[in-house]
């Protein structure tokens, strides 16, 4: 059985025709193709990498923060985001919470920087070598009992510290400015919490649009306490998510 397949529109550009005395008739003088701008590449940046947060956050800066760029690293740590980074292109701001600089309570002026990156504790209960070399939530923030600066618990309390310090991040960045985002997804007394929805969902809801999401992979397999019966599968990757800030905040 021969098959005959019928398209909507012709496969390639054909000139308009008309119709004279019922024959059709097709016009000369057909405008030339338009050749497009640029250049044929697959040189680009990818919205998923396996490797480490360093390999990946100068991908993020190439497409969303220009050179010369004043930046607040308000989680910065370590600053192994910056390790393949040539400072020299940016005006970089420290700060952490070893430093005693809260994220949720920065010393900044309104709308002094063009680009905020903030990566906090993304889990409450870290486990074993799952949290190896990032910041331990129980001993920065203390969200599992008093003194953490609110009453939420656990995965509430670890999206509350998103949320307030995305809010201070809106009122120190510029109109149009950049917020980067590191967070992991994570399973909580057995409920699977995806975390980097909530936080778009609550960020483009309020202040920000989102521009961009990075998804990084990890090299070597997390690691793990004890397993009776595995119910979801283990998280190896985490995600960098790309924020513009709206001009204006809206009230809650």
């Amino acid at each position: 059985m021969k098959l005959t397949y019928q398209t909507t529109e012709p496969l390639s550009p054909r000139p308009p025709a008309s119709t004279k005395a019922g024959v059709l008739v097709r016009r000369r003088g057909v405008r030339p193709r338009r050749s497009p701008a640029g250049k044929a590449t697959n040189e680009l940046v990818f919205s998923a990498y396996q490797g480490m947060n360093a390999d990946v956050f100068p991908h993020v800066l190439s497409l969303h923060v220009p050179v010369g760029s004043k930046i607040a690293d308000i989680t910065y740590g370590k600053g192994v985001f910056w390790k393949n980074v040539k400072l020299e292109y940016y005006e970089l701001v420290q700060s952490d919470i070893k430093q005693g600089i809260d994220c949720r309570a920065l010393p900044y002026k309104d709308q002094t920087f063009d680009c905020v990156v903030f990566d906090p504790p993304y889990m409450h209960t870290p486990g074993g070598t799952a949290h190896e070399g990032h910041q331990n939530y129980e001993s920065y923030y203390k969200n599992n009992g008093t003194g953490n600066g609110t009453n939420k618990k656990y995965h509430e309390a670890v999206l509350d510290l998103y949320f307030l310090g995305s809010a201070e991040a809106w009122r120190v960045l510029k109109p149009g400015g950049v917020l980067i985002v590191k967070c992991q997804d994570e399973v909580c007394a057995c409920k699977q919490r995806l975390t980097h929805v909530e936080i778009i969902n609550y960020l483009t809801e309020t202040m920000f649009i989102v521009e961009d999401l990075f998804v990084l992979m990890r090299t070597n397999k997390p690691g793990v306490s004890r397993v009776l019966r595995q119910r979801h599968a283990r998280k190896n990757h985490s995600y960098f998510l790309v924020f513009r800030r709206k001009s204006v905040k809206p009230t809650s």
